[in-house]
């Protein structure tokens, strides 16, 4: 059995407030893009795991952490033999990892026949990491709460982005120390999203929707050097450029494929590593 799992772009990120539990509350509209992991899956007595990547071949991988705790929760005897074939950029705020794990929960709820509804497997999701159960359903959705809440919406019209993945340090957990940047005034009411929903519903088109991203504000003390990066993909031709969800990565928006391919062009003669994507959704086979 094998799935291709994908990378993923947060069209909209708002953070409404700070929740009693020490959580944000999300309001993001997120999609996935065709840049992805390959990944296979054989029955096995236990649950061995090989990575093309050295540095991410370990237990603290979130596709070791899904299938086990799928095991442990629903069927003890059953193991499989993971193969995980990385492509997408780590640490960069394109949810390759959480997408490995949610693909990992579909595919052994095929492999081990549990039959359990998406709905079951994204609580189990939700108690590995926020980013897991948006990838259980993919394509373009609405993300609420610590982001267990996922609701699909009217999909975009095929369109095409650049990412670009500046060579920037990045703090220890970054995504904790990019939401503890955040304060009351970082803080929004969801009106972007809703716009953007809007616009979706009307043809899905986001050529007129104005694209945010929280993190955008706090990114410069975060990642230092990366205003010289924003400003190298400016130069290449884009001009609306946000972080890929808590970043470091930058997407923007191309008007076709051939600008994309121009903008990509352009920054990788600074020597920068660039991906030209388009929307894109995957399935177990």
């Amino acid at each position: 059995m094998s799935a291709l799992a994908p990378a993923k772009i947060n069209l909209v990120l708002e953070v409404l407030g700070k929740r009693g539990d020490g959580y944000h509350d999300i309001y993001s509209i997120i999609q996935t893009v065709s840049l992805w992991d390959s990944l296979s899956f054989e029955l096995a007595d236990e649950i061995l795991f090989q990575c093309s990547e050295p540095s991410l071949q370990n237990r603290d991988n979130l596709v070791i952490q899904a299938a086990e705790l799928l095991r442990k929760s629903y069927d003890g005897n059953k193991g499989a033999l993971i193969e995980l074939k990385k492509r997408i950029p780590w640490s960069a705020g394109l949810g390759g990892g959480s997408s490995d794990a949610a693909v990992t929960l579909l595919a052994l709820n095929k492999l081990w026949d549990l039959q359990l509804p998406v709905s079951e497997l994204s609580t189990v999701a939700a108690e590995i990491g926020s980013d897991i159960p948006f990838f259980l359903y993919q394509g373009t959705a609405l993300v609420e709460g610590r982001g267990e809440k996922v609701t699909r919406v009217s999909p975009l019209s095929p369109c095409w982005f650049v990412l670009c993945i500046p060579p920037v340090p990045c703090p220890a957990q970054k995504t904790r120390e990019m939401y503890s940047k955040l304060g009351k005034s970082n803080y929004t009411d969801g009106r972007v999203v809703k716009n953007v929903l809007e616009n979706l519903s009307r043809d899905g088109n986001l050529s007129n929707a104005p694209l945010y991203n929280v993190f955008d504000v706090v990114a410069v003390d975060a990642y230092p050097g990366l205003e010289e990066y924003r400003r190298l993909f400016i130069e290449a031709g884009a001009q609306d450029i946000h972080l890929t969800g808590s970043g470091p990565g930058l997407f923007a928006l191309a008007p076709n494929g051939n600008s994309a391919a121009e903008w990509s062009r352009n920054l990788r003669k600074n020597g920068l590593q660039t991906h030209v994507v388009s929307t894109f959704e995957s399935q177990v086979v």
